[in-house]
């Protein structure tokens, strides 16, 4: 059985069928075709699959696509103004080194936006209770860390929009 959704997808109205019992991040990766979320574990521990609904962080594995009819979706797809010109927080990222093979890179961004979005000052503490859903094999963490801490500072030193 499949339901008709309606929801903002990085500010875009989207209109689409998908069967009820559909996950948030399938919906986005095959209805959508929004594949920079990544299916890492699909039972909600490694985070990779973070996007950020209707405000708040969530593993989009966990979340049926039904729950977000009507909300709003942040994908890492929707962090850049332009395709040439990444956000912030991708370009501390790039600077610092904190992504490696990448496939944990669009949910700890998404987490850290999340973060950031809240708290534009974290602590050292406050970054990495934040980014403890989401697991990367191949950092070490250090550079994420500094790539979160840079970002943050360079945010608040811009002007706002």
């Amino acid at each position: 059985m499949t339901r008709d959704l309606s929801i903002t997808i990085n500010g875009e109205e989207r209109e689409f069928a998908v069967a009820e019992f559909r996950s948030l991040l399938d919906a986005l990766r095959n209805e959508i075709g929004l594949t920079g979320t990544k299916k890492g574990c699909d039972v909600g521990d490694c985070g990779a699959c973070t996007v950020i609904l209707n405000g708040k962080p969530v593993n989009a594995c966990l979340v049926l696509a039904v729950e977000a009819d009507g909300g709003a979706v942040e994908t890492i797809e929707g962090l850049q103004a332009a395709p040439d010109k990444p956000s912030p927080l991708q370009e501390s990222f790039m600077v610092h080194g904190g992504a490696q093979c990448g496939f944990c890179t669009p949910g700890v961004i998404m987490m850290a936006k999340a973060l950031l979005d809240d708290n534009p000052e974290p602590s050292e503490h406050d970054i990495r209770f934040a980014l403890a859903g989401n697991i990367c094999r191949c950092t070490g963490y250090t550079k994420i860390f500094d790539a979160v801490r840079a970002a943050a500072d360079e945010m608040r030193k811009a002007p706002a929009p």
